[in-house]
């Protein structure tokens, strides 16, 4: 088998979109993903979605919505995925396999949620079901409450770390005020972050508001192509690796603060790349909460575990360190629409890869890695990706 490579995309902005629905968001990238890789409508051999809902909207049936927004594209075979916070990878990677073991040459992936037309009150009820729901399900402000025990867990083993989370979340906040696509454009300094406050109260243990990623609206959209018609398109971003490694949903079952399976899916990718982690110009990772990326700058191998808070404390991780990690503001400012998430990431490593990140672009960059897990690190997905075109 021969992996696809990524041939166009688009991407909505996201935030608080005046589209009423998933249907009018996938409609925002379908075809224009398709312009930006130079194919027609009539070239596309199955449409892959990655949308969460589980309550966000009554309608389901996701993957069927897309030629409901873009009749061009009625009649191709079209699958959903749902992998909690994962959606959107696991729509890529369906669709990555779709043309690996040759049932097709191009797939248009999609991946959308509308989070912000129900009641903020209820959003977090929708987010818990991605957790254990019997030993989790009641947890005191969602899925923030899940974390914010994560982080007492963390500090009680390593100290009060809340300037680290406090530095993640400016240095994420700095990077998104130079991403057109980001959800919140504001740069909040170091001092803000760190110290709760009226406009940062405290929302669940000690994370405050700042540490929390974002209630979104939004798309994006990938185009895969078969090797044979990837060349004779204007780009060509290549798969250096991909992997995937799952993990217990129970917390009881686990050390939650380890994110095993995202050490593993990491040391999986670099092996298969035949790479170490300071061989990547960039990480776009899955900072849901700011907690979660200092426990992956441990699991990605930048520190050793209990000691991740290291790496943003030395400046590592900012856009002028060793390895900056998410340059586009990732979830925390860039935001997190559940089934966007995974496909808007391997988005802005490909813009890096080709140099059109514009102000959020790291100098040179060559190789681009992508975390994104579902759950509390349940559904593990990583990506190095590598410009061949």
């Amino acid at each position: 088998m021969t992996d696809p490579l990524i041939v166009g995309w688009a991407h909505t902005k996201f935030g608080k979109a005046e589209a009423p629905d998933t249907m009018a968001l996938m409609a925002e990238v379908a075809l224009p993903a398709l312009e930006h890789a130079g194919l027609t409508p009539d070239a596309v051999d199955g449409i892959f979605t990655g949308v969460y809902n589980n309550g966000f909207q009554r309608q389901d049936f996701q993957g069927a919505l897309v030629a409901m927004g873009s009749p061009e594209l009625a009649g191709v075979p079209f699958m959903r995925t749902e992998n909690a916070c994962a959606t959107g990878s696991a729509a890529l990677y369906a669709a990555a396999d779709f043309i690996a073991s040759g049932r097709g040459k191009v797939a248009l992936v999609i991946g959308a949620e509308k989070m912000t037309a129900i009641p903020i009150a209820d959003v977090g009820g929708v987010l818990l079901s991605a957790s254990y729901v019997a030993e989790e399900g009641d947890t005191p402000g969602g899925f923030a409450g899940v974390f914010g025990r994560i982080t007492d867990s963390y500090f009680q083993r390593n100290g009060d770390r809340s300037e680290e989370l406090a530095m993640i979340a400016a240095k994420n906040h700095d990077n998104g005020t130079r991403n057109p696509y980001a959800h919140m454009q504001k740069a909040f300094d170091l001092a803000f972050c760190n110290t709760p406050s009226d406009k940062n109260p405290l929302v669940a243990g000690p994370l405050r508001r700042t540490d929390c990623s974002l209630v979104s609206d939004g798309a994006a959209a990938i185009v895969l192509a078969a090797p044979e018609v990837a060349e004779t398109l204007a780009r060509a971003i290549r798969f250096r690796a991909r992997a995937q490694v799952g993990d217990m949903l129970a917390l009881s079952r686990r050390d939650p603060t380890e994110f095993a399976g995202a050490h593993r899916v990491w040391r999986k990718a670099l092996d298969q790349a035949g790479l170490s982690i300071t061989d990547l110009s960039l990480v776009e990772t899955h900072d849901c909460f700011t907690t979660a990326e200092m426990i992956e700058y441990e699991a990605m191998g930048l520190a050793p575990r209990g000691q991740g808070w290291r790496v943003i404390r030395e400046g590592t991780t900012r856009m002028d360190g060793a390895l900056p990690v998410n340059p586009s503001g990732g979830l925390k400012s860039r935001g997190h629409p559940i089934g966007a998430t995974g496909v808007s990431q391997h988005v802005m490593a490909a813009m890096q890869l080709t140099g059109d990140a514009g102000a959020m672009q790291v100098p040179g960059a060559t190789l681009a890695g992508v975390f994104n897990m579902g759950g509390t690190a349940v559904a593990n997905y990583c990506s190095i990706l590598e410009r061949e075109r």
